[in-house]
Protein backbone atom coordinates (compact mmCIF):
# COMPACT_ATOMS: atom_id res chain seq x y z
CA UNK A 1 0.00 0.00 0.00
CA UNK A 2 1.23 3.36 -0.95
CA UNK A 3 1.58 5.95 1.87
CA UNK A 4 -0.32 9.44 1.07
CA UNK A 5 0.34 12.69 3.09
CA UNK A 6 -2.45 15.29 2.46
CA UNK A 7 -0.77 18.87 2.72
CA UNK A 8 -4.04 20.73 2.08
CA UNK A 9 -5.63 23.72 4.18
CA UNK A 10 -9.00 24.10 2.73
CA UNK A 11 -12.00 21.74 3.99
CA UNK A 12 -13.86 20.76 0.87
CA UNK A 13 -10.32 19.79 -1.08
CA UNK A 14 -8.70 18.25 1.96
CA UNK A 15 -11.96 16.01 2.98
CA UNK A 16 -12.01 14.92 -0.76
CA UNK A 17 -8.93 13.77 -1.03
CA UNK A 18 -8.75 11.77 2.28
CA UNK A 19 -11.99 9.98 0.72
CA UNK A 20 -10.32 9.04 -2.52
CA UNK A 21 -7.29 7.46 -0.57
CA UNK A 22 -9.64 5.94 2.06
CA UNK A 23 -11.79 4.30 -0.76
CA UNK A 24 -9.09 3.43 -2.63
CA UNK A 25 -7.41 -0.19 -2.91
CA UNK A 26 -4.23 0.84 -3.93
CA UNK A 27 -3.78 3.66 -1.04
CA UNK A 28 -3.65 4.41 2.60
CA UNK A 29 -3.65 7.64 4.50
CA UNK A 30 -0.10 8.44 6.42
CA UNK A 31 -1.47 12.04 7.57
CA UNK A 32 -3.63 14.56 6.59
CA UNK A 33 -2.60 18.22 7.60
CA UNK A 34 -3.26 21.91 7.17
CA UNK A 35 0.43 23.51 7.11
CA UNK A 36 3.22 22.41 4.61
CA UNK A 37 5.95 23.51 6.92
CA UNK A 38 4.96 20.40 9.21
CA UNK A 39 5.45 18.07 6.12
CA UNK A 40 9.17 17.86 7.22
CA UNK A 41 8.14 16.83 11.07
CA UNK A 42 5.52 13.80 9.03
CA UNK A 43 8.18 12.25 6.70
CA UNK A 44 10.62 12.31 9.60
CA UNK A 45 8.80 10.56 11.84
CA UNK A 46 6.50 8.40 9.71
CA UNK A 47 6.96 6.17 6.48
CA UNK A 48 5.09 8.32 3.20
CA UNK A 49 5.73 7.19 -0.20
CA UNK A 50 3.08 10.15 -2.21
CA UNK A 51 2.23 13.85 -0.91
CA UNK A 52 -0.31 15.78 -2.38
CA UNK A 53 0.87 18.94 -1.21
CA UNK A 54 -1.43 22.64 -2.10
CA UNK A 55 0.49 25.79 -2.75
CA UNK A 56 -0.71 28.18 -0.32
CA UNK A 57 -0.92 26.55 2.57
CA UNK A 58 -2.33 28.15 6.21
CA UNK A 59 -0.24 30.26 8.37
CA UNK A 60 1.02 31.01 4.98
CA UNK A 61 3.62 28.06 4.49
CA UNK A 62 4.23 27.55 0.87
CA UNK A 63 3.76 23.79 -0.62
CA UNK A 64 6.46 24.61 -3.04
CA UNK A 65 9.56 25.53 -0.80
CA UNK A 66 8.45 22.08 1.22
CA UNK A 67 8.50 20.27 -1.38
CA UNK A 68 12.21 21.19 -2.38
CA UNK A 69 12.92 20.57 1.05
CA UNK A 70 11.24 17.19 1.39
CA UNK A 71 12.93 16.13 -2.05
CA UNK A 72 16.54 17.19 -0.74
CA UNK A 73 15.36 15.09 2.48
CA UNK A 74 13.55 12.37 0.71
CA UNK A 75 14.08 12.04 -2.89
CA UNK A 76 12.23 8.62 -2.99
CA UNK A 77 9.07 10.31 -1.81
CA UNK A 78 6.99 11.60 -4.53
CA UNK A 79 5.28 14.81 -4.65
CA UNK A 80 2.20 16.46 -6.56
CA UNK A 81 1.51 19.79 -6.42
CA UNK A 82 -2.21 20.61 -6.17
CA UNK A 83 -3.55 23.89 -6.65
CA UNK A 84 -6.58 26.44 -7.53
CA UNK A 85 -4.14 29.40 -8.70
CA UNK A 86 -3.59 29.87 -12.10
CA UNK A 87 -0.47 31.92 -11.22
CA UNK A 88 2.00 31.81 -14.20
CA UNK A 89 5.56 30.89 -12.33
CA UNK A 90 3.40 27.76 -10.69
CA UNK A 91 4.46 25.23 -12.88
CA UNK A 92 7.85 26.42 -13.70
CA UNK A 93 8.49 26.61 -9.81
CA UNK A 94 7.44 23.29 -9.09
CA UNK A 95 9.73 21.59 -12.07
CA UNK A 96 12.51 23.47 -10.69
CA UNK A 97 12.34 21.55 -7.32
CA UNK A 98 11.87 18.34 -7.99
CA UNK A 99 8.14 17.79 -7.88
CA UNK A 100 7.24 14.65 -9.43
CA UNK A 101 3.35 15.74 -10.77
CA UNK A 102 1.38 18.82 -10.80
CA UNK A 103 -2.62 19.03 -10.91
CA UNK A 104 -4.85 22.06 -10.97
CA UNK A 105 -7.92 21.09 -8.97
CA UNK A 106 -11.01 22.85 -10.85
CA UNK A 107 -9.73 22.32 -14.35
CA UNK A 108 -7.50 19.01 -14.83
CA UNK A 109 -9.53 16.61 -17.00
CA UNK A 110 -7.89 13.64 -15.19
CA UNK A 111 -9.05 12.44 -11.53
CA UNK A 112 -6.36 13.15 -9.12
CA UNK A 113 -6.15 9.04 -8.58
CA UNK A 114 -5.37 8.47 -12.12
CA UNK A 115 -2.52 10.93 -11.40
CA UNK A 116 -1.26 9.71 -8.04
CA UNK A 117 -1.14 5.61 -10.35
CA UNK A 118 0.90 7.34 -12.93
CA UNK A 119 3.21 8.92 -10.75
CA UNK A 120 3.32 6.12 -8.36
CA UNK A 121 4.30 4.20 -11.50
CA UNK A 122 7.45 6.80 -11.72
CA UNK A 123 5.53 9.21 -14.61
CA UNK A 124 6.23 13.12 -14.58
CA UNK A 125 2.71 14.70 -15.48
CA UNK A 126 2.79 18.27 -15.56
CA UNK A 127 -0.13 20.27 -17.76
CA UNK A 128 1.10 21.97 -21.08
CA UNK A 129 -0.21 25.48 -19.76
CA UNK A 130 -1.54 27.71 -16.71
CA UNK A 131 -5.31 27.74 -17.13
CA UNK A 132 -7.05 30.26 -18.92
CA UNK A 133 -9.20 32.65 -17.28
CA UNK A 134 -10.87 36.14 -18.25
CA UNK A 135 -9.24 39.33 -16.47
CA UNK A 136 -10.73 42.30 -17.38
CA UNK A 137 -11.44 42.78 -20.80
CA UNK A 138 -8.31 40.04 -21.56
CA UNK A 139 -7.64 37.00 -21.10
CA UNK A 140 -4.68 35.87 -19.40
CA UNK A 141 -2.95 34.36 -22.31
CA UNK A 142 -2.60 37.99 -23.76
CA UNK A 143 0.03 39.04 -20.91
CA UNK A 144 3.77 38.57 -21.44
CA UNK A 145 6.13 37.15 -19.14
CA UNK A 146 7.30 40.84 -18.19
CA UNK A 147 3.88 41.69 -17.96
CA UNK A 148 3.49 39.26 -15.40
CA UNK A 149 6.15 39.90 -13.40
CA UNK A 150 5.27 43.74 -13.35
CA UNK A 151 1.80 43.37 -12.05
CA UNK A 152 2.92 40.88 -9.49
CA UNK A 153 5.04 43.38 -7.80
CA UNK A 154 2.27 45.78 -8.47
CA UNK A 155 0.31 43.62 -5.63
CA UNK A 156 2.61 44.35 -3.15
CA UNK A 157 1.41 48.26 -2.99
CA UNK A 158 4.91 49.65 -4.13
CA UNK A 159 5.41 52.30 -6.08
CA UNK A 160 7.09 52.34 -9.55
CA UNK A 161 11.06 53.22 -8.36
CA UNK A 162 10.81 50.44 -6.07
CA UNK A 163 9.07 47.99 -8.59
CA UNK A 164 11.80 49.13 -11.15
CA UNK A 165 14.46 48.22 -8.58
CA UNK A 166 13.41 44.72 -7.85
CA UNK A 167 13.06 44.05 -11.33
CA UNK A 168 16.36 45.98 -12.31
CA UNK A 169 14.02 48.40 -15.25
CA UNK A 170 13.55 51.82 -15.29
CA UNK A 171 11.06 53.42 -13.54
CA UNK A 172 9.57 55.01 -16.60
CA UNK A 173 9.41 50.95 -17.74
CA UNK A 174 7.01 50.06 -15.09
CA UNK A 175 4.47 52.79 -15.80
CA UNK A 176 4.91 51.62 -19.55
CA UNK A 177 3.70 48.49 -18.37
CA UNK A 178 1.01 48.94 -16.14
CA UNK A 179 -0.38 51.72 -18.84
CA UNK A 180 -0.67 48.84 -21.17
CA UNK A 181 -2.04 46.47 -18.85
CA UNK A 182 -4.85 48.85 -17.62
CA UNK A 183 -5.61 49.34 -21.73
CA UNK A 184 -5.81 45.80 -22.34
CA UNK A 185 -8.04 44.78 -19.28
CA UNK A 186 -10.04 48.03 -19.22
CA UNK A 187 -9.24 48.95 -15.80
CA UNK A 188 -9.51 52.21 -14.23
CA UNK A 189 -6.41 52.33 -11.65
CA UNK A 190 -3.14 50.46 -10.84
CA UNK A 191 -5.31 49.99 -7.40
CA UNK A 192 -8.01 47.99 -9.75
CA UNK A 193 -5.20 46.28 -11.22
CA UNK A 194 -3.79 45.03 -8.59
CA UNK A 195 -6.21 43.97 -6.31
CA UNK A 196 -8.09 42.26 -9.62
CA UNK A 197 -5.48 40.08 -10.22
CA UNK A 198 -4.82 39.11 -6.77
CA UNK A 199 -8.21 37.82 -6.17
CA UNK A 200 -8.42 36.01 -9.92
CA UNK A 201 -4.70 34.38 -8.71
CA UNK A 202 -3.51 35.51 -11.82
CA UNK A 203 -0.29 36.55 -10.08
CA UNK A 204 0.78 35.77 -5.96
CA UNK A 205 3.11 37.72 -4.36
CA UNK A 206 5.09 35.15 -2.43
CA UNK A 207 8.31 37.12 -0.83
CA UNK A 208 10.35 33.95 -0.34
CA UNK A 209 9.86 32.28 -3.54
CA UNK A 210 10.90 35.19 -5.38
CA UNK A 211 13.82 36.52 -3.63
CA UNK A 212 15.97 32.81 -4.03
Amino acid sequence: MTRVLIVEDQSMPRTLFEMYVNQSENYTLAGSISNADMTDYHCENSDVDLILMDICTSMGANGLEAAERIKAKFPKIKIIIVTSMPEYSYLKRAKDAGVDSFWYKEVSSEPIIELMDRTVNGERVFPDTTPKIKFGNAMSTDFTERELEVLRELTSGDTNTEIAKRLYIAPGTVKNYIQYMLEKTGFKSRTELAVKAREAGLVILDDRINDK
